[in-house]
């Protein structure tokens, strides 16, 4: 039809349709719009509330969920449990979960088969290499963006905890009881170690006792000193030793842990010049240096 081979209808197809995916994949959580004041009075009017959301909401996302569902039922468990492991130590502020990061692997790996087979090869056997290694590419590009998420954040945890212990020190000798302590360093910190404060202390409120909440943050985390900080927590609930000692002994290791670490990257600067001096300082040295000896030398001899 009108001369166009019916591959790159099918490739624009494809292209068309991964567009909303990737929006959806990639877009972080979605405030939702106000209730009707009908719903702010006690009465919900079914029609109204689903009306109110766009074609996006009502058709596109639960088809995408659907697919992704299907994706994850498909693959293996021990692949999906290593993505569900990526997505909860990226945090929930990162607006990834794993429907979306199955419909964005899936859309980018057909995607890369397609643009390699049609754009980048041309078709042939070359076509088809390049678009195994664009689909490999695309595949990965989600755990790639998961995992260097997920390093950031476990830094930021590390970084800021013996700061965090610190505070929880002072307060629980100044005479506060363990969970105010956590409750006014929650309160009073930001970034991810305060996020995963404040939702131990949620899971504390619910009902969950003290033991399995610090289990919980501990699995939510990668973060070895944190993991040392809530077992020895347990171990002193459950033998009643008492929390400020340990809270004590907790943070005067951290502080030798963190100078310790200072000095690991300290000693590691050397080693890491010696590339950029090799590659880049040195040749151009070299060029100043001897260039115009070089120039001269040649012009003697001709």
């Amino acid at each position: 039809m009108f001369g166009v081979p019916i591959q790159v209808v099918a490739a624009a197809a494809m292209v068309v349709a991964s567009i909303p995916v990737l929006g959806w994949a990639f877009s972080g959580t979605r405030s939702h719009t106000p209730l009707p004041l009908s719903a702010v009075e006690g009465y919900v009017d079914e029609r109204q509330a689903v009306l109110r959301d766009g074609p996006l909401d009502r058709v596109i996302r639960p088809t995408l969920r659907a697919v992704a569902r299907g994706v994850g039922r498909l693959s293996p468990a021990s692949w999906t449990s290593a993505l569900e492991r990526r997505v909860i130590l990226a945090g929930p502020n990162s607006g990834w979960t794993v429907e979306r990061a199955l419909a964005a692997k899936l859309v980018l790996g057909v995607g890369g088969v397609m643009l390699g087979i049609q754009g980048v090869g041309g078709g042939g056997t070359s076509g088809v290499l390049a678009g195994g290694l664009l689909a490999v590419g695309g595949y990965a590009l989600p755990d790639v963006l998961l995992r260097s998420r997920g390093r950031e954040r476990q830094k930021e945890i590390q970084k800021a905890l013996p700061d965090v212990l610190d505070q929880l020190t002072i307060s629980v000798e100044a005479g506060l009881g363990f969970d105010a302590a956590l409750s006014r360093v929650a309160a009073t910190g930001s970034g991810a170690l305060a996020d995963e404060l404040r939702r131990l202390l949620g899971e504390i409120k619910v009902g969950v006792s003290r033991r399995e909440a610090l289990r919980h943050l501990s699995d939510r985390t990668d973060v070895q000193e944190l993991r040392h900080f809530t077992v020895a927590l347990q171990q002193a609930e459950q033998f009643g030793l008492p929390i400020a000692r340990v809270l004590r002994v907790q943070s005067s290791e951290l502080r030798v842990r963190r100078r310790q670490r200072a000095e690991e990257e300290a000693l590691k600067i050397p080693v890491k010049i010696v590339f950029p001096l090799v590659l880049c300082i040195f040749p151009a040295l070299f060029v100043v240096l001897l260039g115009p000896a070089m120039i001269r030398v040649v012009r003697t001899l001709l």
